[in-house]
């Protein structure tokens, strides 16, 4: 099987490893002509696209140095894209604005519940971050992928017996989220024969704007101890010889864009910070989340990575020096700002309904088994024909999956040129969400991945095939086909 091309008709992206956000900066090191001219290359998650995203001498679009079109016809279409340079922009963005703003030691953890796969570990583990999982999966595929398990942390609001003697006997930081972990933990964790590392997390009780299924913050959650639980919770673990609480975590919610939210945060944590050390514990981590919010539609304005970063650690810096306590180590917890950004999807358009005076339906060749968001959360994305990007709009459709399902639609009124069965239609920022919350509803098998950087294309997730469906089907003899 093929796994690496290089679509004809393209060069390399970029010279040297092409990848330092300054370098992609200057636009002769890419081919074609600028797609956004307003392109924050040190920021991803304020593009409408990936920070490689340009137009070729016919004014089609192009990621990574590879022309969507070619990867739809080479691959085949629903596809995941995935641009590099976009993916280690956001990365270094995160480590290096921690490394110069905040005072003491610091590491950002990847979320890989927005993507997770054996190339994005590699990824950003080559990059210097952490990585927290929320699973046996996702521990197996950090592991394998070569994330050191001195970077990992495992979360989870039921975690199983399994998962946890998986975790402790590879040294992976445990975030106790309940009671219910600690009575696992004092079955399993005696066995290891050292202290096993955990995390506590707690709910800080802010609120921010966001989508209520995404708020995790406030006290009705079902992540982490209720704040008035803390201090019995912290001499609990104090006559536990197995454990070794060695930081606190707490998360406020997903695609933020406000600030304030994590200036309270930081005083709430430093609190905590104060009350864990005063009853023994060393908490040397302070585990702030995630939530930045990216750029989806035009209208969108996220602050940047930068900002974002340069809020949070100076406020924890205040916090705890207002309070006396020696600087913790800062981690935090991106991901949908890490590699939505990056990531692209493409469709084959199909069919056309137009109801007079109402709406004109076109249909693609995947929807919500490849990107459950728009479903689930009325989600909004930009999308353009891969081919005529720059083509004027000419009606307002609202593009629908293939699914049987009515609410099956990845798009709703949304501007396009007049499109044609078989053209290819990019849909921008999929990377977070999509692939990691597929399904295979209607018995349709899951798209591939390709991971796009110097004009070439490496498969990093295989697509499924109808008979792949069937593997763990057991039919029961006595219902067998009649003979």
């Amino acid at each position: 099987m093929v796994t690496s091309v290089q679509p004809a008709g393209h060069g390399p992206a970029t010279g040297g490893d092409g990848l330092d956000p300054a370098a992609l900066a200057d636009a002769q090191s890419l081919p074609g002509r600028p797609f956004e001219a307003d392109c924050d290359f040190l920021s991803p998650n304020r593009n409408l696209a990936p920070v490689t995203t340009r137009l070729d001498g016919e004014d089609r679009l192009m990621v990574g140095g590879c022309r969507l079109s070619d990867l739809a016809r080479i691959y085949g279409t629903p596809l995941y894209v995935l641009d590099e340079a976009s993916l280690r922009a956001a990365c270094r963005a995160y480590r290096q604005a921690l490394e110069t703003v905040y005072p003491g030691p610091s590491l950002a953890l990847y979320a890989s519940k927005a993507n997770s796969s054996l190339a994005i570990t590699a990824l950003v583990a080559s990059e210097g971050l952490g990585l927290d999982a929320v699973s046996a999966g996702e521990l197996l595929t950090a592991l394998q992928g070569g994330m050191p398990a001195e970077r990992i942390v495992l979360h989870g609001n039921n975690k199983s017996r399994e998962e946890l003697e998986l975790a402790v006997t590879r040294g992976i930081t445990v975030v106790v989220d309940n009671w219910h972990d600690l009575e696992l933990l004092a079955q399993v964790a005696p066995g290891v024969g050292r202290p096993v590392r955990l995390m506590l997390r707690f709910t800080p009780g802010i609120e921010c704007h966001t989508h209520e299924y995404i708020r995790t913050g406030h006290l009705d959650s079902k992540f982490g101890f209720d704040p008035d639980q803390l201090e019995s919770v912290l001499r609990h673990l104090a006559d536990c010889p197995w454990a070794l609480l060695d930081g606190l975590h707490a998360h406020i919610g997903s695609q933020i864009f406000e600030l304030e939210p994590h200036r309270d945060l930081a005083g709430v944590m430093a609190d905590a910070l104060a009350l864990a050390r005063s009853l023994g514990h060393p908490c040397r981590d302070l585990n702030v989340g995630g939530g930045l919010g990216i750029r989806y539609i035009a209208t969108d304005d996220p602050p940047s990575i930068q900002d974002w970063v340069r809020t949070v650690a100076t406020a924890v810096a205040e916090a705890c020096t207002t309070r006396g306590l020696e600087l913790p180590r800062l981690l935090c917890e991106p991901g949908r700002s890490l590699v939505a950004p990056a990531g692209v999807t493409l469709y084959a358009i199909g069919s056309r309904k137009a109801i007079p005076d109402l709406r004109t339906y076109i249909s693609v060749d995947g929807g919500m088994s490849d990107n459950p968001r728009p479903i689930t959360y009325q989600s909004q994305y930009t999308a353009l024909l891969a081919d005529r990007p720059l083509a004027p709009a000419e009606e307002a459709v609202t593009v629908a999956g293939k699914h049987c399902e009515s609410g099956d639609v990845l798009l709703r009124d949304v501007s396009l040129p007049a499109a044609h069965a078989g053209e290819v239609l990019a849909v921008f920022a999929t990377g977070a969400y999509n692939a990691s919350m597929s399904s295979n509803y209607n018995r349709i098998p899951r798209p591939a991945a390709v991971l796009v950087h110097d004009g070439i294309a490496d498969l990093v997730q295989r697509r499924e095939q109808p008979e792949d469906l069937l593997r763990f089907d057991v039919l029961p003899v006595r219902l067998g086909p009649v003979q």
